[in-house]
Protein backbone atom coordinates (compact mmCIF):
# COMPACT_ATOMS: atom_id res chain seq x y z
CA UNK A 1 0.00 0.00 0.00
CA UNK A 2 1.61 3.35 -1.50
CA UNK A 3 2.30 5.29 1.79
CA UNK A 4 1.20 8.52 1.02
CA UNK A 5 -2.32 6.86 0.83
CA UNK A 6 -4.34 5.81 4.08
CA UNK A 7 -6.65 3.52 3.42
CA UNK A 8 -8.65 4.39 6.96
CA UNK A 9 -8.59 8.22 5.28
CA UNK A 10 -9.80 6.96 2.59
CA UNK A 11 -13.32 5.18 4.25
CA UNK A 12 -13.54 8.53 5.94
CA UNK A 13 -13.86 10.66 3.30
CA UNK A 14 -16.45 8.38 1.59
CA UNK A 15 -18.12 8.60 4.75
CA UNK A 16 -17.77 12.42 4.57
CA UNK A 17 -19.03 12.61 1.34
CA UNK A 18 -21.89 10.84 2.09
CA UNK A 19 -22.77 12.28 5.99
CA UNK A 20 -23.01 16.12 3.31
CA UNK A 21 -25.97 14.92 1.96
CA UNK A 22 -27.81 14.42 5.49
CA UNK A 23 -28.91 16.49 8.72
CA UNK A 24 -27.72 14.45 11.71
CA UNK A 25 -25.72 16.15 14.26
CA UNK A 26 -21.82 16.71 14.10
CA UNK A 27 -21.12 14.58 17.52
CA UNK A 28 -22.86 11.85 16.39
CA UNK A 29 -21.67 11.22 12.87
CA UNK A 30 -18.38 11.56 14.51
CA UNK A 31 -19.00 8.62 16.68
CA UNK A 32 -19.77 6.72 13.95
CA UNK A 33 -16.28 7.15 11.85
CA UNK A 34 -14.41 6.47 15.11
CA UNK A 35 -12.65 3.33 15.58
CA UNK A 36 -13.29 1.70 18.89
CA UNK A 37 -10.94 -0.56 19.56
CA UNK A 38 -7.86 -1.39 18.27
CA UNK A 39 -5.60 -4.34 19.68
CA UNK A 40 -1.87 -4.97 18.35
CA UNK A 41 -0.04 -7.91 20.04
CA UNK A 42 3.11 -9.32 19.20
CA UNK A 43 3.98 -12.99 20.24
CA UNK A 44 6.84 -15.73 19.78
CA UNK A 45 6.27 -18.34 17.52
CA UNK A 46 8.58 -21.49 17.43
CA UNK A 47 9.50 -22.30 13.93
CA UNK A 48 10.29 -25.72 12.52
CA UNK A 49 13.90 -25.44 12.91
CA UNK A 50 14.00 -24.29 16.38
CA UNK A 51 14.76 -20.59 15.78
CA UNK A 52 12.09 -18.05 17.29
CA UNK A 53 10.30 -15.36 15.14
CA UNK A 54 7.64 -12.52 16.82
CA UNK A 55 4.50 -12.07 14.95
CA UNK A 56 3.18 -9.31 14.93
CA UNK A 57 -0.85 -8.84 14.50
CA UNK A 58 -4.11 -6.84 15.22
CA UNK A 59 -8.07 -6.76 15.70
CA UNK A 60 -9.89 -3.54 15.10
CA UNK A 61 -13.60 -3.45 16.72
CA UNK A 62 -14.30 -0.33 14.82
CA UNK A 63 -18.24 -0.05 16.13
CA UNK A 64 -19.91 -1.80 18.80
CA UNK A 65 -23.45 -0.50 17.88
CA UNK A 66 -24.62 -4.17 17.38
CA UNK A 67 -22.95 -7.10 18.53
CA UNK A 68 -21.43 -9.13 17.94
CA UNK A 69 -19.07 -7.24 15.95
CA UNK A 70 -17.95 -9.00 12.60
CA UNK A 71 -14.96 -9.38 10.25
CA UNK A 72 -12.04 -11.23 8.69
CA UNK A 73 -8.99 -12.05 9.46
CA UNK A 74 -5.77 -11.73 6.84
CA UNK A 75 -2.76 -12.93 6.54
CA UNK A 76 -0.01 -10.60 4.37
CA UNK A 77 3.54 -8.83 4.76
CA UNK A 78 1.57 -5.51 4.35
CA UNK A 79 -0.77 -5.76 7.49
CA UNK A 80 -0.78 -2.95 9.20
CA UNK A 81 -2.88 -0.48 12.31
CA UNK A 82 -4.43 1.62 9.47
CA UNK A 83 -5.42 -1.38 7.33
CA UNK A 84 -7.42 -3.04 10.10
CA UNK A 85 -8.92 0.18 10.88
CA UNK A 86 -10.00 0.80 7.23
CA UNK A 87 -11.64 -2.69 7.01
CA UNK A 88 -13.47 -2.68 10.56
CA UNK A 89 -15.34 0.32 9.30
CA UNK A 90 -15.98 -0.48 6.21
CA UNK A 91 -17.29 -3.64 7.53
CA UNK A 92 -19.64 -1.44 10.03
CA UNK A 93 -21.41 0.31 7.17
CA UNK A 94 -21.56 -3.00 5.03
CA UNK A 95 -23.40 -4.64 7.85
CA UNK A 96 -25.67 -1.61 8.17
CA UNK A 97 -26.05 -1.33 4.46
CA UNK A 98 -26.97 -4.87 3.88
CA UNK A 99 -28.81 -4.88 7.04
CA UNK A 100 -26.78 -7.31 8.70
CA UNK A 101 -27.14 -7.12 12.67
CA UNK A 102 -23.27 -6.67 13.43
CA UNK A 103 -20.82 -4.38 13.96
CA UNK A 104 -17.77 -3.93 12.16
CA UNK A 105 -14.33 -5.42 12.52
CA UNK A 106 -11.16 -6.74 10.99
CA UNK A 107 -8.33 -8.76 11.82
CA UNK A 108 -4.82 -9.07 10.26
CA UNK A 109 -1.35 -11.26 10.53
CA UNK A 110 1.87 -9.63 9.20
CA UNK A 111 2.93 -12.52 7.44
CA UNK A 112 3.87 -13.99 4.13
CA UNK A 113 2.09 -17.45 4.49
CA UNK A 114 4.50 -18.54 1.34
CA UNK A 115 7.29 -18.47 4.71
CA UNK A 116 5.70 -20.90 6.96
CA UNK A 117 5.28 -24.31 7.10
CA UNK A 118 1.43 -25.60 7.89
CA UNK A 119 2.08 -26.29 11.35
CA UNK A 120 4.22 -22.84 11.56
CA UNK A 121 0.73 -21.55 10.42
CA UNK A 122 -1.48 -23.80 12.98
CA UNK A 123 0.72 -22.42 15.59
CA UNK A 124 0.35 -19.23 14.42
CA UNK A 125 -3.54 -19.25 13.95
CA UNK A 126 -3.93 -20.82 17.42
CA UNK A 127 -1.55 -18.44 19.05
CA UNK A 128 -3.34 -15.64 17.67
CA UNK A 129 -6.76 -17.16 19.05
CA UNK A 130 -5.49 -17.56 22.52
CA UNK A 131 -4.50 -13.60 22.43
CA UNK A 132 -7.83 -12.72 21.39
CA UNK A 133 -9.60 -15.02 23.86
CA UNK A 134 -7.80 -13.73 26.85
CA UNK A 135 -8.21 -10.04 25.93
CA UNK A 136 -12.26 -10.46 25.08
CA UNK A 137 -12.04 -9.62 21.22
CA UNK A 138 -13.49 -13.19 20.18
CA UNK A 139 -16.62 -15.36 21.00
CA UNK A 140 -20.20 -15.77 19.07
CA UNK A 141 -21.51 -13.05 21.60
CA UNK A 142 -18.41 -10.87 21.14
CA UNK A 143 -16.57 -10.90 17.82
CA UNK A 144 -16.86 -13.27 15.27
CA UNK A 145 -13.92 -13.52 12.83
CA UNK A 146 -14.06 -15.12 9.25
CA UNK A 147 -11.84 -15.90 6.48
CA UNK A 148 -10.19 -12.90 4.66
CA UNK A 149 -6.79 -12.08 2.12
CA UNK A 150 -4.87 -15.35 2.78
CA UNK A 151 -7.09 -17.22 5.27
CA UNK A 152 -9.45 -19.75 4.62
CA UNK A 153 -11.91 -22.66 6.14
CA UNK A 154 -8.53 -24.43 7.74
CA UNK A 155 -7.65 -21.46 9.38
CA UNK A 156 -11.03 -20.87 10.76
CA UNK A 157 -11.58 -24.46 11.83
CA UNK A 158 -7.87 -23.99 14.11
CA UNK A 159 -10.08 -21.16 15.26
CA UNK A 160 -12.73 -22.76 16.42
CA UNK A 161 -11.10 -25.66 17.69
CA UNK A 162 -8.93 -23.67 20.26
CA UNK A 163 -11.73 -21.31 21.21
CA UNK A 164 -13.72 -24.84 22.19
CA UNK A 165 -10.93 -25.74 24.15
CA UNK A 166 -10.80 -22.04 25.83
CA UNK A 167 -14.57 -21.75 26.00
CA UNK A 168 -15.66 -25.27 27.24
CA UNK A 169 -19.08 -24.52 28.62
CA UNK A 170 -20.06 -22.35 26.02
CA UNK A 171 -22.65 -24.05 24.29
CA UNK A 172 -22.69 -21.39 21.42
CA UNK A 173 -19.11 -21.88 21.48
CA UNK A 174 -19.16 -22.81 17.32
CA UNK A 175 -20.64 -19.27 16.35
CA UNK A 176 -16.68 -18.21 17.20
CA UNK A 177 -16.18 -17.79 13.70
CA UNK A 178 -17.75 -18.13 10.24
CA UNK A 179 -16.26 -19.83 7.19
CA UNK A 180 -15.74 -23.11 8.88
CA UNK A 181 -15.80 -26.67 6.88
CA UNK A 182 -19.14 -27.59 6.73
CA UNK A 183 -18.22 -30.53 8.76
CA UNK A 184 -17.08 -28.28 11.85
CA UNK A 185 -20.52 -25.86 11.99
CA UNK A 186 -19.84 -24.00 8.61
CA UNK A 187 -22.79 -23.45 5.86
CA UNK A 188 -22.68 -24.59 2.31
CA UNK A 189 -22.21 -21.79 0.17
CA UNK A 190 -19.80 -19.71 2.25
CA UNK A 191 -16.71 -20.56 -0.11
CA UNK A 192 -18.79 -19.06 -3.32
CA UNK A 193 -20.87 -16.47 -1.12
CA UNK A 194 -18.57 -13.33 -1.69
CA UNK A 195 -18.05 -13.95 -5.47
CA UNK A 196 -21.70 -14.76 -5.88
CA UNK A 197 -22.79 -12.25 -4.14
CA UNK A 198 -20.35 -9.88 -6.78
CA UNK A 199 -22.10 -11.55 -10.02
CA UNK A 200 -25.78 -10.88 -8.56
CA UNK A 201 -24.54 -7.18 -7.73
CA UNK A 202 -23.24 -6.39 -11.21
CA UNK A 203 -26.49 -8.19 -12.41
CA UNK A 204 -28.25 -6.11 -10.94
CA UNK A 205 -26.69 -2.66 -11.60
CA UNK A 206 -26.84 -4.05 -15.48
CA UNK A 207 -30.44 -4.70 -15.51
CA UNK A 208 -31.24 -1.37 -15.47
CA UNK A 209 -32.06 -0.09 -19.13
CA UNK A 210 -31.77 3.44 -18.02
CA UNK A 211 -28.54 3.30 -16.14
CA UNK A 212 -27.14 0.98 -18.90
CA UNK A 213 -28.03 3.90 -21.50
CA UNK A 214 -26.10 6.33 -20.04
CA UNK A 215 -23.03 4.13 -20.01
CA UNK A 216 -23.76 3.33 -24.01
CA UNK A 217 -24.51 -0.46 -23.29
CA UNK A 218 -27.41 -2.72 -23.64
CA UNK A 219 -29.27 -3.78 -20.43
CA UNK A 220 -28.47 -7.20 -19.16
CA UNK A 221 -24.96 -8.86 -19.10
CA UNK A 222 -24.82 -11.16 -22.14
CA UNK A 223 -22.47 -9.84 -24.89
CA UNK A 224 -20.55 -7.83 -22.23
CA UNK A 225 -16.83 -7.95 -21.89
CA UNK A 226 -14.64 -8.41 -18.41
CA UNK A 227 -11.46 -8.10 -16.87
CA UNK A 228 -11.03 -9.55 -13.28
CA UNK A 229 -8.08 -9.10 -11.17
CA UNK A 230 -7.49 -11.83 -8.67
CA UNK A 231 -8.05 -15.31 -8.88
CA UNK A 232 -8.91 -16.21 -4.85
CA UNK A 233 -12.47 -16.90 -3.68
CA UNK A 234 -13.88 -13.63 -4.60
CA UNK A 235 -12.43 -13.05 -8.06
CA UNK A 236 -12.63 -16.61 -9.57
CA UNK A 237 -16.40 -17.29 -8.50
CA UNK A 238 -17.13 -14.03 -9.82
CA UNK A 239 -15.62 -14.60 -12.85
CA UNK A 240 -17.42 -18.30 -13.32
CA UNK A 241 -20.48 -16.11 -12.66
CA UNK A 242 -20.38 -13.69 -14.53
CA UNK A 243 -19.06 -16.17 -17.70
CA UNK A 244 -21.79 -18.00 -16.91
CA UNK A 245 -24.09 -15.17 -17.79
CA UNK A 246 -22.70 -14.94 -20.96
CA UNK A 247 -19.67 -12.37 -20.44
CA UNK A 248 -16.66 -12.52 -21.78
CA UNK A 249 -13.38 -12.20 -19.88
CA UNK A 250 -10.93 -10.59 -21.93
CA UNK A 251 -8.27 -10.36 -19.17
CA UNK A 252 -7.12 -11.56 -15.94
CA UNK A 253 -4.54 -10.27 -13.45
CA UNK A 254 -3.16 -12.17 -10.70
CA UNK A 255 0.37 -11.58 -8.55
CA UNK A 256 2.71 -12.85 -10.67
CA UNK A 257 1.60 -11.01 -14.09
CA UNK A 258 -1.71 -10.44 -16.02
CA UNK A 259 -2.60 -11.45 -19.66
CA UNK A 260 -5.41 -10.73 -22.19
CA UNK A 261 -7.16 -12.11 -25.19
CA UNK A 262 -9.93 -9.99 -26.87
CA UNK A 263 -11.33 -13.48 -28.27
CA UNK A 264 -11.72 -14.67 -24.54
CA UNK A 265 -10.25 -16.41 -21.92
CA UNK A 266 -11.45 -19.88 -20.76
CA UNK A 267 -11.81 -19.13 -17.06
CA UNK A 268 -11.15 -23.04 -15.87
CA UNK A 269 -8.36 -23.85 -18.72
CA UNK A 270 -6.44 -20.61 -16.97
CA UNK A 271 -6.85 -21.99 -13.56
CA UNK A 272 -5.61 -25.19 -14.44
CA UNK A 273 -2.60 -23.69 -16.57
CA UNK A 274 -1.53 -22.03 -13.41
CA UNK A 275 -1.88 -24.59 -11.40
CA UNK A 276 0.38 -26.55 -13.38
CA UNK A 277 3.01 -23.95 -13.90
CA UNK A 278 2.00 -21.77 -10.72
CA UNK A 279 1.48 -18.08 -13.30
CA UNK A 280 -1.34 -17.86 -15.56
CA UNK A 281 1.62 -16.09 -17.53
CA UNK A 282 2.32 -18.13 -20.48
CA UNK A 283 -0.82 -18.84 -21.03
CA UNK A 284 -1.70 -20.21 -24.99
CA UNK A 285 -3.49 -17.62 -27.23
CA UNK A 286 -3.40 -14.84 -24.53
CA UNK A 287 -0.67 -11.83 -24.90
CA UNK A 288 1.00 -11.21 -21.31
CA UNK A 289 0.58 -8.10 -20.44
CA UNK A 290 3.84 -5.70 -19.04
CA UNK A 291 2.56 -5.57 -15.65
CA UNK A 292 0.43 -7.05 -12.72
CA UNK A 293 -2.07 -3.92 -13.16
CA UNK A 294 -1.74 -3.50 -16.98
CA UNK A 295 -5.17 -5.56 -17.48
CA UNK A 296 -6.83 -2.98 -15.30
CA UNK A 297 -6.27 -0.86 -18.22
CA UNK A 298 -7.46 -2.76 -20.66
CA UNK A 299 -10.93 -2.02 -23.03
CA UNK A 300 -13.54 -3.78 -21.17
CA UNK A 301 -17.52 -3.16 -20.29
CA UNK A 302 -16.97 -4.49 -16.77
CA UNK A 303 -13.44 -4.26 -14.46
CA UNK A 304 -13.30 -6.51 -11.23
CA UNK A 305 -10.54 -5.60 -8.73
CA UNK A 306 -10.66 -8.60 -6.57
CA UNK A 307 -7.32 -8.81 -5.35
CA UNK A 308 -6.34 -5.51 -2.72
CA UNK A 309 -7.00 -1.83 -1.41
CA UNK A 310 -5.72 1.09 -3.43
CA UNK A 311 -5.00 -0.37 -7.11
CA UNK A 312 -6.89 2.23 -8.90
CA UNK A 313 -5.76 5.47 -7.95
CA UNK A 314 -5.18 9.31 -9.37
CA UNK A 315 -1.58 7.63 -10.80
CA UNK A 316 -3.74 5.22 -12.99
CA UNK A 317 -8.10 5.87 -13.19
CA UNK A 318 -7.49 8.34 -16.00
CA UNK A 319 -6.24 4.92 -17.96
CA UNK A 320 -8.91 3.16 -17.17
CA UNK A 321 -11.42 1.92 -20.05
CA UNK A 322 -13.80 -0.08 -18.24
CA UNK A 323 -17.59 1.52 -18.22
CA UNK A 324 -18.11 -0.59 -15.10
CA UNK A 325 -15.87 -0.77 -11.96
CA UNK A 326 -17.45 -3.55 -9.64
CA UNK A 327 -15.49 -3.64 -6.25
CA UNK A 328 -14.86 -6.81 -5.38
CA UNK A 329 -12.10 -6.08 -3.40
CA UNK A 330 -12.02 -3.46 -0.17
CA UNK A 331 -11.25 -0.42 -1.58
CA UNK A 332 -9.72 -1.28 -4.78
CA UNK A 333 -10.64 2.31 -5.47
CA UNK A 334 -9.31 5.49 -4.28
CA UNK A 335 -11.63 8.01 -2.59
CA UNK A 336 -9.67 10.91 -5.68
CA UNK A 337 -9.72 8.02 -7.95
CA UNK A 338 -13.78 7.17 -7.24
CA UNK A 339 -14.85 10.91 -7.61
CA UNK A 340 -12.88 11.48 -11.14
CA UNK A 341 -13.84 8.15 -12.60
CA UNK A 342 -17.84 9.15 -11.67
CA UNK A 343 -17.25 12.52 -13.27
CA UNK A 344 -15.82 10.85 -16.57
CA UNK A 345 -19.62 9.04 -16.75
CA UNK A 346 -17.76 5.14 -15.08
CA UNK A 347 -19.76 3.24 -13.22
CA UNK A 348 -18.36 2.21 -10.03
CA UNK A 349 -20.34 0.01 -7.96
CA UNK A 350 -19.07 0.05 -4.66
CA UNK A 351 -17.34 -2.82 -2.16
CA UNK A 352 -19.07 -1.69 0.97
CA UNK A 353 -22.06 -3.50 -0.92
CA UNK A 354 -20.89 -5.37 -3.78
CA UNK A 355 -18.84 -8.08 -1.74
CA UNK A 356 -21.11 -7.98 1.28
CA UNK A 357 -21.99 -11.61 0.02
CA UNK A 358 -19.54 -12.86 2.47
CA UNK A 359 -20.88 -11.33 5.90
CA UNK A 360 -24.17 -11.91 4.30
CA UNK A 361 -23.84 -15.83 4.16
CA UNK A 362 -21.33 -15.54 7.36
CA UNK A 363 -24.58 -14.14 8.97
CA UNK A 364 -26.26 -17.44 7.89
CA UNK A 365 -23.76 -19.61 9.06
CA UNK A 366 -23.60 -17.80 12.70
CA UNK A 367 -27.37 -18.11 12.94
CA UNK A 368 -27.29 -22.01 11.72
CA UNK A 369 -24.50 -22.13 14.86
CA UNK A 370 -26.55 -20.70 17.31
CA UNK A 371 -29.52 -22.48 16.51
CA UNK A 372 -27.76 -26.28 16.12
CA UNK A 373 -29.82 -27.08 13.65
CA UNK A 374 -29.26 -27.16 9.30
CA UNK A 375 -31.17 -24.92 7.02
CA UNK A 376 -33.87 -26.78 5.47
CA UNK A 377 -33.68 -30.16 8.14
CA UNK A 378 -37.27 -29.16 9.50
CA UNK A 379 -39.12 -28.12 6.10
CA UNK A 380 -37.48 -29.93 3.29
CA UNK A 381 -39.52 -32.93 3.24
CA UNK A 382 -42.53 -31.43 4.12
CA UNK A 383 -42.34 -28.81 1.17
CA UNK A 384 -41.82 -31.87 -1.14
CA UNK A 385 -44.77 -33.93 -0.33
CA UNK A 386 -47.09 -30.52 -0.64
CA UNK A 387 -45.27 -29.98 -4.28
CA UNK A 388 -45.79 -33.51 -5.09
CA UNK A 389 -49.55 -32.90 -4.05
CA UNK A 390 -50.00 -30.18 -5.87
CA UNK A 391 -48.90 -31.98 -9.15
CA UNK A 392 -50.69 -35.19 -8.65
CA UNK A 393 -53.72 -32.83 -8.61
CA UNK A 394 -52.75 -30.68 -11.29
CA UNK A 395 -52.13 -34.09 -13.34
CA UNK A 396 -56.12 -34.99 -12.10
CA UNK A 397 -57.37 -31.65 -13.67
CA UNK A 398 -55.30 -31.25 -17.09
CA UNK A 399 -55.26 -35.41 -17.65
CA UNK A 400 -51.42 -35.42 -18.44
CA UNK A 401 -49.13 -37.24 -16.69
CA UNK A 402 -45.88 -36.87 -15.65
CA UNK A 403 -42.78 -39.82 -14.89
CA UNK A 404 -41.83 -40.25 -11.30
CA UNK A 405 -38.94 -38.89 -12.30
CA UNK A 406 -40.30 -35.50 -13.37
CA UNK A 407 -42.34 -35.31 -10.55
CA UNK A 408 -39.44 -35.87 -8.14
CA UNK A 409 -37.51 -33.26 -10.10
CA UNK A 410 -40.01 -30.67 -9.54
CA UNK A 411 -41.36 -31.48 -6.23
CA UNK A 412 -38.08 -31.90 -4.47
CA UNK A 413 -37.60 -29.72 -1.17
CA UNK A 414 -34.97 -27.03 -1.07
CA UNK A 415 -31.48 -28.43 0.41
CA UNK A 416 -29.30 -25.87 2.37
CA UNK A 417 -26.88 -24.66 0.14
CA UNK A 418 -30.43 -23.65 -2.50
CA UNK A 419 -31.35 -21.51 0.88
CA UNK A 420 -28.31 -20.05 1.18
CA UNK A 421 -28.25 -18.90 -2.24
CA UNK A 422 -31.76 -17.46 -2.24
CA UNK A 423 -30.94 -15.39 0.75
CA UNK A 424 -27.78 -13.96 -0.49
CA UNK A 425 -29.72 -13.12 -3.61
CA UNK A 426 -32.24 -11.52 -1.71
CA UNK A 427 -29.88 -9.55 -0.02
CA UNK A 428 -28.32 -8.33 -2.67
CA UNK A 429 -31.14 -7.24 -4.67
CA UNK A 430 -32.90 -5.32 -2.01
CA UNK A 431 -30.06 -3.70 -1.25
CA UNK A 432 -29.52 -2.55 -4.72
CA UNK A 433 -32.76 -1.39 -4.74
CA UNK A 434 -32.09 0.76 -1.70
CA UNK A 435 -29.24 2.32 -2.93
CA UNK A 436 -30.94 3.28 -5.91
CA UNK A 437 -33.59 5.32 -4.02
CA UNK A 438 -31.32 6.58 -2.30
CA UNK A 439 -29.68 8.42 -5.19
CA UNK A 440 -33.07 9.35 -6.26
CA UNK A 441 -33.66 11.45 -3.17
CA UNK A 442 -31.44 14.17 -3.81
CA UNK A 443 -31.72 17.03 -6.71
CA UNK A 444 -27.82 16.40 -6.95
CA UNK A 445 -27.72 12.71 -7.45
CA UNK A 446 -25.14 11.24 -5.43
CA UNK A 447 -22.42 8.60 -7.36
CA UNK A 448 -23.38 4.77 -5.90
CA UNK A 449 -20.80 4.92 -3.24
CA UNK A 450 -22.09 7.44 -1.64
CA UNK A 451 -25.77 6.31 -1.61
CA UNK A 452 -25.06 3.22 -0.65
CA UNK A 453 -22.90 5.38 2.63
CA UNK A 454 -25.76 7.24 3.23
CA UNK A 455 -28.19 4.24 4.03
CA UNK A 456 -25.96 3.06 5.96
CA UNK A 457 -25.24 5.98 8.00
CA UNK A 458 -29.00 5.85 8.34
CA UNK A 459 -29.11 2.68 9.44
CA UNK A 460 -26.66 3.31 12.17
CA UNK A 461 -27.95 6.39 13.20
CA UNK A 462 -31.13 4.97 13.66
CA UNK A 463 -29.96 2.08 15.89
CA UNK A 464 -28.35 5.09 18.22
CA UNK A 465 -31.78 6.94 18.26
CA UNK A 466 -33.46 3.76 18.81
CA UNK A 467 -30.97 3.46 21.85
CA UNK A 468 -31.79 6.73 23.40
CA UNK A 469 -28.05 7.43 23.18
CA UNK A 470 -28.76 10.57 21.02
CA UNK A 471 -32.07 12.44 19.65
Amino acid sequence: MSAEIKFFDQVNAHFDRAAAFLDHPKGLLEQIKTCNSVYHMAFPIEKDDGTIEVIHAWRAEHSQHKLPTKGGIRYDHRVNEDEVMALSALMTYKCAMVEVPFGGAKGGIRIDRRNFSEAELERITRRYTYELFRKGFIGPAVDVPAPDYGTGPKEMSWIADTYLALAQTDVNALGCVTGKPVAQGGVRGRKEATGRGVYFGIREACASAADMKKLGLAAGLAGKTAVVQGLGNVGYYAARFLADAGVKLVGLAEREGSIANPAGLDLEAVVAHRNETRSILDFPGAKNLPERTSALELECDILVPAALENQITHENCDRIRAKIIGEGANGPVTAEASDRLYRRGVMVIPDMYLNAGGVTVSYFEWLKNLSHVRFGRMEKRLEERTNRSLLEVVQKLTGKGLSEAEIRAYSTGPEEEDLVNSGLEETMVTSYEKIRAARSRFREEPDLRTAAFIVAIEMICGTYGDMGIFP
